[in-house]
């Protein structure tokens, strides 16, 4: 009956240490996965930041340039 027990505790100590392995290994695997989907967002986070300021630039430019054409048209006016 000793024998039985023993063989059923090897059992019991090499399923935990599996299931224990399992568990560590997918958590390290989980937790890559997420540090990269960060850095993707993270990138796609300054794309959208970078085209606002395009964006901002551009309207800037463009009265800029709205603002010189007036100014052109009000000097042929002038002459």
């Amino acid at each position: 009956m000793t024998t039985e027990i023993i063989v059923a505790l090897i059992g019991i100590c090499g399923s935990a240490a599996g299931s224990l392995i399992g568990i560590i290994a997918n958590s390290r695997l989980t937790a890559y996965r997420l540090r990269q989907l960060e850095e993707k967002v993270d990138k796609h986070n300054r794309l959208v930041e970078r085209t606002y300021n395009l964006e901002t630039d551009i309207q800037v430019i463009k009265n800029g340039i709205k603002v010189a054409n007036h100014r052109i048209d009000d000097l042929e006016k002038g002459e």
